[in-house]
């Protein structure tokens, strides 16, 4: 079953192209990534698939809702965490967690609930009492995205989910997501080319707000005739320019 159809999804900002009539298929409980340069229009389609930007023209239907006719029920569905880690840093971890719960309609006992779960798939269980503004760039970022997961979506999108992380926490975070996989559409945009080629399904390549090859990483090294992700990616960016 088909989690997201975009059909001609344009931006324009002024006299400049963000996004150029992009048609895609993402199928339900596929992880997939959307690669691309700053400036490719990654964010600026992220953006609209969550309904906090206007196409200019085209839609996008998000498991049978369109967020140009229907954008407060595509929320309903949805999640982001987005590339600034979105937690409020003086509310300890359970208070960060018990708070989006209680956003989303949780009474007192089903957010204490839902919290403790998050706590324990994420790790997050003996930091529970501390402020986050205390925890470490990767585990900000786990706490982060247990927010996004904690209402229960059936899509999220992950922007530049270890944007700035070392090795270590990027590779722990790496084996979270890599347990969401099949349970939940996910959208991940990166500017790590190992990422996407470790951890998701396929792999579209954004320039100038247009998808410039879209397939499995094996299948984007063999169209290109590269031995590897980076050396497609470099070729294909270079013969847009």
């Amino acid at each position: 079953m088909t989690a997201i159809e975009i059909k001609n999804l344009t931006k324009r900002f002024d006299q400049r192209i963000a996004v150029d009539s992009l048609n895609l298929s993402i199928e339900q409980g596929e992880m997939f990534a959307l690669l691309g340069q700053n400036g490719a229009g990654k964010t600026t389609t992220i953006k609209m698939l969550c309904c906090l930007l206007s196409p200019t023209s085209g839609d996008a239907v998000l498991l049978g809702d369109s967020i140009v006719k229907n954008p407060t029920e595509v929320k309903q569905k949805i999640n982001v965490s987005p590339q600034e880690t979105a937690v409020a840093p003086k509310l300890s971890v359970r208070e960060n967690l018990e708070l989006i719960a209680r956003i989303y309609g949780c009474n007192k006992g089903e957010a204490k609930q839902k919290a403790n779960e998050m706590l324990e798939s994420f790790g997050l269980t003996e930091r529970a009492r501390d402020k986050a503004k205390s925890l470490s760039g990767g585990m900000q970022r786990r706490l982060s995205i247990a927010m996004a997961l904690i209402s229960n979506p059936e899509i999220i999108f992950l922007d530049e989910p270890t944007l700035g992380l070392d090795v270590r926490a990027r590779r722990d975070l790496w084996s979270l997501i890599r347990e969401m996989k099949g349970k939940i559409t996910i959208v991940l945009t990166t500017h790590y080319l190992e990422e996407a080629e470790a951890l998701c399904d396929r792999i579209a390549i954004m320039h100038g707000g247009k998808i410039m090859v879209l397939g499995t990483a094996s299948q984007i090294k063999e169209e290109t005739g590269k031995e590897t992700l980076e050396d497609a990616f470099l070729l294909l960016t270079e013969e847009a320019v």
